[in-house]
């Protein structure tokens, strides 16, 4: 009798340790939440009126084309860089220096009285605005692989929210004298108020509920901890060298970059990349020149564009929220999602480029904000599952820099398809976007596997 009491308590405690891991997990997930909504909030209300005050200080269209290329560029180089560098030194760290220096850079951009000083100030913001990429990296390392695609959709959903809400009020606020470095400020404050935010999150109540919940049983909540023990392990290995790697010289720790760069370049992840890079340009493809395009195929003004992208925007929102529905329905299984949602994205794109009213374009645009929203998820979530957790932010990094290529080819790629139809660039997404199906189809073994593809340096 006494061992059965002896086993029901441990059994109760064990129900305890799990519950308690589930809430402190839920904290700092809904903290995250409010950074990602922050984040986008505040950059949001300043990136629509930077063209307007840089042509305002006198610059030509080509100084801000320049301008806009040189943060692009440094955006593509530095993502990889600073991704690896989170795994390296923590992602409490770097999250907090990235959201510091990134507020440095909208405080100087706010007193950019010159074409010098504006150019300056996207320096700080180039290199080291990677907040969202770090905090996805963060989410990842908190939850089970099965509740890791409804958490990104619910974080990308509150960013979204907020990239809605700032257009608005940096618009309001611009009509003030002053505005647009008011502005600047008041994002910078953001950033500063986020800062805060990072610090303030239960990082120590954090760890020791994934500690009660490696004791304890497995945990039925949304927000789950992860139970493998032997992720604990390596989540705690990890922490310590982080801890340490914090205090190595900048030639120590930019050796230990290096080496892991080698690594995610020398393993077969090639493919889940190129896959992200197809899908990204095709669909840039279909927002290139969006407003242009249905002028010239359906005579319709660029308000009316201009209300259609929004009208997308906030059916992202909803997309995001609907994960969680969605993987169950799939079972959890994160390869089947991408490849119908690519293939759907593949066919409202075919149905946009051959539209013969402006009835089948809004038909098109709401069907590919739920296909393109679910789809960034789900090849987040892939890349995580095939490459392992352990190198996260460096995982995420590289993502970032693929797609940043993505973004620099599509414009061109764009022009090139428009000079032969307004129906160009939408065609040639199509033929991008099948080319991705068909990686994704000849690969269907590896991706249904979910075993990790080890990278060369561990």
């Amino acid at each position: 009798a006494a061992a059965g009491r002896m086993e029901e308590e441990d059994e109760d405690g064990g129900r305890a340790a799990a519950g308690s891991a589930t809430a402190a997990s839920g904290r700092f997930v809904r903290c995250l939440y409010a950074v990602g909504f922050l984040d986008l909030f505040g950059v949001s209300m300043v990136v629509p009126l930077m063209n307007l005050h840089i042509k305002s200080l006198g610059a030509s269209h080509t100084v801000a084309g320049i301008i806009g290329s040189l943060y692009g560029i440094m955006q593509l180089f530095s993502s990889t860089f600073v991704g690896c560098w989170s795994d390296i030194v923590g992602k409490r760290c770097s999250l907090l220096a990235c959201i510091l220096l990134s507020a440095l850079g909208y405080f100087l951009l706010g007193t950019s009285t010159t074409v010098f000083l504006f150019a300056l100030s996207r320096v700080p913001v180039g290199i080291f605005k990677h907040t969202l990429s770090i905090s996805k990296a963060l989410l990842s390392d908190l939850v089970s692989d099965r509740d890791r695609p409804l958490v990104m959709g619910r974080f990308n959903a509150a960013s979204s929210v907020g990239f809605i809400l700032g257009p608005v009020v940096g618009g309001y606020l611009t009509e003030l004298e002053g505005g647009f470095y008011q502005t600047s400020f008041i994002c910078a404050s953001i950033f500063l108020l986020n800062a805060g935010l990072v610090w303030m999150l239960p990082w120590s109540e954090e760890n020791t509920g994934n500690k009660q919940h490696q004791q304890g049983n497995k945990g039925t909540g949304s927000f789950s901890a992860k139970a493998n023990p032997d992720l604990h392990l390596k989540s705690a290995s990890n922490g310590a060298v982080a801890s340490s790697s914090l205090f190595q010289s900048p030639w120590t720790q930019l050796a230990t970059v290096l080496k892991r760069i080698k690594g995610i370049a020398c393993s077969d992840l090639w493919d889940i990349f190129l896959v992200r890079f197809l899908m990204s340009v095709a669909i840039l493809l279909y927002y290139s020149n969006f407003s242009l395009a249905l002028e010239e195929r359906f005579g319709v003004k660029p308000l009316f564009a201009g209300y259609l992208l929004s009208y997308s925007s906030a059916l992202g929102v909803l997309a995001g929220f609907l994960l969680g529905p969605i993987t169950r329905l799939y079972q959890h299984n994160t390869y089947r999602i991408l490849l119908h949602s690519s293939t759907l994205t593949c066919t409202l794109i075919l149905l946009y480029a051959s539209a013969l009213s402006i009835w089948m374009v809004i038909l098109s645009s709401t069907f590919l904000a739920f296909s393109t929203t679910i789809g960034r998820t789900c090849i987040i979530d892939l890349e995580l599952t095939i490459g392992g957790n352990e190198a996260s932010g460096t995982l995420l990094g590289v993502g970032q820099s693929v797609t940043s290529v993505g973004r620099i080819i599509a414009p061109l790629l764009a022009g090139i398809a428009q000079e032969f139809s307004p129906c160009g660039p939408p065609s040639l997404g199509v033929g991008l976007a099948l080319v991705a199906i068909l990686i994704m189809n000849a690969n269907k073994q590896k991706y249904c596997s979910h075993g990790n593809v080890k990278l060369k340096n561990q």
